[in-house]
């Protein structure tokens, strides 16, 4: 399967239905996967949730139309599926940094988001080691923090480092890192954890349900090494694969200057 390929459908199913309602359950099948998969695909090559996506191309052409001056400002929110002329004004003031009232005047502060295009040609297969295993709940103890997919790469590594420097004589090296994900359809807010697999008072108490588990690893605890494998997997080892996520938080393990990447899938 051509991920690129794929993906340049999704745009285009997405580039027709600007104007009426967006079938996530259609955007699954083109890639043959889940509708929670689809949308962790999404947000980690497009780098932004698919809401964020549709949003900025219903308001780039939403500024476009209004600079037309055909159709009522009430006519267009309706359009790109907006309920109010309200709630359209102040997305619309929110993108292009002016109200749908002034655009007549100055068309020339409009922005544009074009549709995102992918080069086909580029290859997605990798000789990628993986084994599937199934753990019993886990019961972690740790400490997180807020975030969001632009911040994630610099956030996670320094808030790791800056628990490793406090904590490691005291409670010995970090075992795990987390990611939460507050709504992968809907934001793009995140939370990274760093835990230990032993009780400790002073930190949060979080469970990890039984699950199946995707494994593979690296031979790295470097930040850029992780991040860079952590994108491969999602463009290139994902779709090949072809399981579907649990929407439940991903994990990273370390130990013996490995990091391993544990992805939740459903049975």
């Amino acid at each position: 399967m051509n991920i690129y390929k794929a993906l340049n459908e999704m745009i285009n199913y997405i580039e027709l239905h600007l104007e009426d309602g967006i079938k996530y359950e259609k955007l699954a099948q083109i890639l043959t996967v889940n509708e929670y998969t689809m949308r962790s695909i999404f947000s980690l090559m497009c780098n932004m949730s698919i809401a964020e996506y549709v949003r900025k191309r219903r308001l780039s052409n939403a500024g476009f139309d209004l600079s037309k001056g055909h159709e009522k400002i009430l006519e267009i929110a309706q359009k790109y599926q907006y309920e109010s002329a309200t709630s359209f004004s102040r997305a619309f003031e929110k993108f292009h940094g002016i109200k749908p009232s002034s655009v007549k005047n100055h068309p020339e502060n409009l922005k544009i988001f074009p549709p995102i295009m992918f080069d086909e040609k580029v290859e997605s297969y990798e000789d990628v080691k993986y084994s599937i295993i199934e753990k019993e709940e886990m019961i972690l103890y740790g400490k997180g923090m807020q975030t969001n997919y632009c911040n994630i790469s610099k956030d996670a590594p320094a808030f790791w480092g800056k628990m490793n420097e406090k904590y490691k004589r005291q409670y010995g090296n970090i075992k795990f890192g987390m990611v939460v994900y507050e709504n992968r359809a809907e934001s793009d807010n995140y939370e990274y954890w760093v835990l230990y697999d032993k009780k400790i008072d002073e930190f949060e108490k979080y469970i990890i349900p039984k699950s199946k588990w995707l494994i593979f690893n690296i031979c790295s605890q470097e930040a850029k090494d992780i991040q860079e494998m952590s994108h491969k997997f999602y463009a290139k080892i994902l779709p090949i694969l072809k399981y579907n996520l649990r929407n439940i938080p991903e994990m990273e393990y370390y130990h013996d200057n490995i990091t391993e990447f544990w992805i939740p899938i459903e049975n």
